[in-house]
């Protein structure tokens, strides 16, 4: 499966005699698409033949974002379920409150879908005043993915494995640094919940975005980060830094080799420490029962495709699918869990 970012819109025309198969591989039948169009009730949709005309996915990100791979893979085979064009829509800016703001503005019909990601629907509402509210505002279709975080030095930190890198950094309260791509960004959050955990207090280096925080890293004007597999992973199979563990509690198939923070052995402190950036698809609130369950189930039916699943992976993405109960669950977990982090960290937006 190859997603071109510059392609805008998927259209079902341009899909190949391919698409069967994709179908049955993923147990797609009208049987199971006219049986999820049934709302919460039990009663059909208004529009008993939604979709009947295109839908938008927008992405609060640019091209090339792992938010924006992610909802065009998700829009690729929403096409081949839907039978409906799929126009992805890049509304980038403001940390991705812009784009998250224009889904919640538009009718709430099921024709306008959001690829939801962490920072603007958790992060961003937790810190400073956004124009909307994503619990009100919002409604969770499902989750498809989490973004793990690698804990990174230099290939010569002078630790073993990881109880040793947090003897030493907790041995010198004060001492060492450690980078994120932002005040207030989901790394700086995972960065701090994990320093917390482990009893160290290390001195927080804020960059604009992840790329300058490794390359100051790897040049040794700061001595760890705890940032994304996508950013971090590169680098370490080069051998420009090391990895010392990774934040998801089952560990990650796009970190091979790379043990969780949570089971490593002499790491009480870190027991269940499960954290990530999420990836999700959600839509404006009000949107009718029948049409977010239609989407639901179309999309659960994506995120069981092995070339779903080998996209993700490309992208650095664990596919992690939940279910929308499961998913708003999830939700207002990591929202509590991040707003204890900002409160204990008295960390502001820049």
């Amino acid at each position: 499966m190859k997603i071109k970012p510059e392609d805008p819109v998927l259209d079902p025309t341009l899909i190949g005699a391919s698409v069967m198969n994709r179908r049955r591989a993923l147990g797609v039948a009208s049987a199971t698409l006219s049986g999820v169009a049934l709302g919460i009730s039990g009663q059909p949709s208004a529009q008993g033949t939604y979709p009947n005309r295109p839908l938008k996915m927008i992405v609060p990100w640019p091209p090339g974002q792992a938010t924006d791979l992610a909802g065009r893979v998700v829009a690729q085979e929403l096409v081949r379920l839907l039978g409906q064009p799929v126009v992805v829509d890049n509304r980038a800016g403001a940390g991705g409150t812009i784009g998250t703001e224009t889904v919640v503005k538009s009718a709430p019909d099921g024709y306008t879908i959001l690829a939801a990601s962490a920072g603007p629907v958790t992060v961003s509402p937790l810190l400073s005043r956004t124009p909307y509210d994503p619990e009100r505002d919002l409604l969770p279709v499902g989750m498809i993915g989490m973004s793990p975080y690698v804990l990174v030095t230099q290939p010569g930190f002078a630790a073993a494995d990881l109880r040793e890198f947090v003897a030493r950094v907790r041995a010198s309260p004060g001492k060492f640094t450690f980078a994120s791509s932002g005040t207030g960004a989901t790394a700086h959050l995972i960065a701090e919940s994990f320093n917390a955990a482990v009893g160290i207090k290390a001195v927080h280096v804020p960059y604009k975005g992840s790329t300058p925080a490794l390359t100051d890293l790897i040049s040794g004007q700061v001595d760890y980060c705890i940032e994304t597999a996508a950013a971090t992973m590169p680098h370490v199979r080069s051998g420009r830094l090391r990895a010392f563990g990774v934040s998801l509690e089952k560990g990650s198939a796009v970190t091979p080799g790379i043990a969780p923070f949570a089971r490593q052995p002499d790491m009480a402190g870190l027991a269940g420490f499960d954290m990530g950036a999420w990836l999700g698809v959600m839509v404006p609130a009000n949107t009718p029962s029948a049409e977010v369950q239609k989407l639901a189930g179309a999309l659960e039916q994506i995120m069981l495709s092995p070339e779903v699943r080998q996209a993700f992976s490309g992208i650095a993405v664990e596919v992690d699918y939940r279910p929308a109960e499961s998913f708003g669950r999830y939700l207002a977990s990591i929202r509590s869990r991040f707003t204890e982090v900002i409160r204990a960290n008295n960390i502001k937006a820049d």
